[in-house]
């Protein structure tokens, strides 16, 4: 978020809630044409709409990988007559917690713990064996290249953040 210049979508310890789901059931309605991606490693790539910057999501680099992250800021809990939490139920853990810009609030969820990691590790195998990684909405279905070209973020440019 700090790459794409947009600190509200951050929280006070600068981090964001993302929603993982299994990429089938992800479908892009309007403004593909305006997505752009991202990369920091080989691994993993940050989509987000060109125009605004606004950040939509991470996914694998490879289509067959089969989960997305949905970034909070980008879904409307408002057309889903609830908060995030009544929406997707609360969140389950942190990572990444010491990367934190500031101190963690008094209820943040605790850090990734065995069970959560392989609960998640669990969900993607059955989204994997049942199909639910394809189609992949910000990968070509034809060519399975990503929608957009991924623009490499160079060791300068993260060392500046």
């Amino acid at each position: 978020m700090h790459f794409l210049q947009r600190p509200d979508v951050l929280d006070v310890a600068g981090g964001t809630d993302i929603l993982q789901m299994p990429p089938k059931r992800l479908k892009i309605t309007a403004g593909a044409d305006a997505l752009r991606s991202l990369r920091f490693s080989k691994k993993v790539l940050r989509w987000y709409v060109g125009c605004c910057r606004t950040p939509i999501a991470n996914s694998a680099a490879s289509p067959w990988f089969p989960l997305i992250g949905l970034i909070h800021s980008f879904m409307d809990f408002e057309a889903c007559a609830g908060s995030r939490d009544e929406t997707l139920g609360p969140p389950l853990c942190c990572i990444h917690e010491r990367s934190a810009s500031g101190p963690l609030p008094a209820d943040a969820p605790p850090a990734a713990a065995f069970g959560i990691v392989t609960q998640r590790a669990s969900n993607v195998h059955g989204w994997w064996l049942r199909g639910l990684g394809r189609p992949n909405p910000v990968f070509d279905s034809g060519t399975r290249a990503p929608l957009s070209t991924p623009r490499l973020v160079t060791s300068e440019e993260r060392a500046a953040l």
